[in-house]
């Protein structure tokens, strides 16, 4: 009994000692390789979430569509490069199809590497100034 609730404070205290960059990103084990979970909200004519930090990794988009009242999408792109020409896109952070009112859609694992990557959607449309670090 002892071990028991040992065991469930530990897990309660790293739950608690987690920050909100942890809490944003979650493990994806069922795409059959491990990938962090980037949860992004739009709303009519922006992200919620304007600027991330990461690490290096795999990462999965997650695009909420919250009342936008048509469906968006999701380009990333490296910072500084032509976002009007799709070359420059990385194309498997693209939803795997357009997220419709009040859904969600994800993007296939993508491998970001250091640097600044711009972030947007074309349907909504947003500001092409969100921005992901990744360290």
């Amino acid at each position: 009994m002892k071990k028991l609730i040992a065991i469930v404070v530990i897990a309660l205290g790293t739950v608690f000692s987690t920050n909100a960059q942890d809490k944003m990103m979650k493990k994806d084990k069922m795409m059959g390789e491990t990938s962090k979970i980037i949860p992004l909200e739009q709303i009519s004519g922006e992200f919620i979430q304007k600027g991330l930090t990461v690490s290096e990794g795999t990462y999965v988009f997650e695009i909420s569509n919250n009342a936008v009242g048509h469906n968006v999408g999701f380009v990333l792109a490296k910072k500084g490069s032509d976002l009007a020409n799709p070359e420059n896109h990385i194309q498997t952070a693209y939803v795997t199809e357009q997220v419709a009112n009040g859904q969600k859609q994800s993007s296939k694992p993508t491998t970001l590497t250091k640097g600044e990557y711009v972030y947007f959607c074309p349907l909504n449309p947003t500001a092409t100034d969100n921005t992901l670090t990744v360290k």
